[in-house]
This record gives C-alpha cells, structure tokens and sequence, in this order.
C-alpha cells in the first residue's frame, strides 16, 4: 500500500514508519523538516495547519500520529492543543485522499475512571484540554467513516516506553525518560507527586508500531474501530525508579512534591485489540523498555 505517516519524524511516527517499510509498504512522511525520517520513508513537507500545502495523494492509507501530547502544557494552552489536534486533523481528512485511516489516540479521552482495567466501553469524560482535544478529533475521524469515505481504525494508547534504532523517547516530561536522565547525571533528582504508588502500565513503541501496521492492514471503507492498545501490566512509580537503578546500575535520587488529584491506577485492557487485530505486545516487559532506553540515552551522549 501506499501510505502517508504525519509525524514521521517523532517518537512514534518513526516507529510507524520503519515497521511499514519493513511490511512492505510505500510511505510517505509527513514533516516540516527532512530530517528524522527512518530508512525507506520519503519526507513530503508540509503542516496540517495549511491544507493547501498537503499532499493531496491518492493513499492507500494514511497513519496519523502528528499531535501536542503533554496533558499539563494542555490546561496554559488549550486553544493551541484544539487547533493542533483537532483543525489539524480536519484539514487532513479533506485535503488528503486516503481509504483508510489509523487515527492515534489516547487513554486521556477516559479521564479517570474508577473501573480498572479500562474497556472501551468505559465512558469518555477527559479531564484535560489534551484529553479533550484528542476525543474530538476521534469523533471527526469516526463520523467522516460512517459516510463510507473512509475505513478508520482509532488507537487509544496509554504509556509508550522504549527505543528503536537508537532513538530515545526525548520528552522528559515522562516518568522513564526523566528517571534515566537523572541516572545519566543530566538531572540532579526526580521528582515524584505523592507517595510513588500510582500505577501506570507501559507499551513499547516498536509494539505500538506493530499494532498500528496491523490496524491500516485490517481497515475497510465505511467502517471505524476502536482499540485500547497497551500491556495491561501495571507498574507502581516507585516500582519504575527502583528498576531503572537496577538496570544502570546508578542511584535515582527523588524528591517528594505533593499528591496532584489523578488517578491512581490507570491500566489498559487490550483484549478487543487482541482479538480484532491479533495483535500482542511482544517487547513491553519493563526491563527490555528501561535497558534500550538507557543504551540509546548513553549511545547518544546528551
């Protein structure tokens, strides 16, 4: 298939991307700049945010990964992070002609929920503008399949971990990118909201990419999916901390900041993706995501 990748040169899009190529595909990258592409991706530049520079197509499919992702940016920004992620998303869905769409969405859109593991059932009430922002560009998706223009296919992930092909996840808004700098001496400590025992669970990006080739694969015209895709495994952040030393070898030093009102566990349940798609995590064990993030950390020097 012929595919287009918004975001292909980010965290995950270059994960996407390179798991396209490797599936056979012919991909196009969509980014402002034409660097931090992976291998066999053809960097096509343009911005969302003016659809008379996109490129029209026709594709086969089209992933769309391009977005503003940080939850607390969102609450100073929140018309940005709607512009962004939602005109954004817009203006692809009439600019670019594609039959199928794999839309990358988040558990942000569930709020917190107190039924854990989450379904897909569970009911949406994002409780941030990012949330927010990501369910409505969900909706504009969803509805513009249910008219048969397009077969979309909506993944809501969790916490993407990990490295591929050397690339550190570079946001250290993140719990596991920030604790490895502070091992790699980048930062003088972490610090933690609260007591540490929030659980979160973690899905490595190369298994985030796999779904999202599976996904693009299975989708057909006129219908529209949702998927949860995530590990199910929770992980206490004290429990993140204790094995990121373990795995360096170096101390972690943290320092307490009040409790923020967030959910306590946060946990997906993935078996509608596993069922709809086949599809299961197969490098999402906490040791591998911390050990190939600190190689790639320490490869990179900075």
């Amino acid at each position: 298939m012929r595919v287009l990748v918004t975001g292909a040169a980010g965290y995950i899009g270059y994960a996407v991307g390179r798991r396209l190529v490797a599936a056979g595909h012919d991909v196009d990258g969509l980014v402002r700049r034409s660097a931090g592409v992976p291998d066999g991706v053809r960097p096509v530049h343009g911005d969302l945010l003016d659809p008379d520079g996109l490129p029209g197509g026709p594709y086969d499919g089209v992933c769309h990964l391009a977005a503003l992702t940080r939850v607390r940016e969102s609450f100073d920004a929140p018309l940005r992070y709607f512009t962004a992620n939602v005109q954004g998303t817009v203006n692809l869905l009439q600019s670019v002609r594609a039959e199928r769409v794999v839309f990358g969405s988040t558990a942000a859109v569930y709020g917190t929920p107190e039924r854990q593991p989450i379904p897909e059932s569970e009911s949406t009430a994002p409780s941030s503008p990012y949330g927010a922002s990501k369910l409505a560009a969900e909706q504009a998706v969803r509805f513009h399949a249910r008219t048969g223009a397009i077969g979309a296919v909506v993944l809501r992930t969790f916490n993407v971990a990990g490295s591929v092909d050397g690339r550190a996840d570079p946001d250290e808004t993140r719990l596991i990118p920030k604790a490895l700098a502070v091992a790699a001496g980048h930062a003088p400590h972490l610090e933690i909201n609260g007591d540490g025992r929030a659980v979160r669970e973690y899905l490595h990006v190369d298994d985030l990419a796999a779904a999202y080739v599976r996904a693009l694969e299975t989708a057909r015209p006129g219908e529209e999916r949702v998927y949860n895709v995530g590990s199910g495994i929770g992980t206490a952040v004290h429990e993140v901390v204790a094995a990121v030393e373990e795995t360096t070898g170096r101390a972690v030093p943290t320092i307490r900041r009040p409790a923020r009102p967030e959910a306590p566990v946060l946990i997906c349940d993935a078996s509608a993706v596993r069922a709809g798609l086949g599809w299961r995590p197969e490098r999402s064990s906490l040791p591998e995501i911390i050990a190939g993030s600190w190689n790639a950390l320490t490869r990179t020097g900075d």
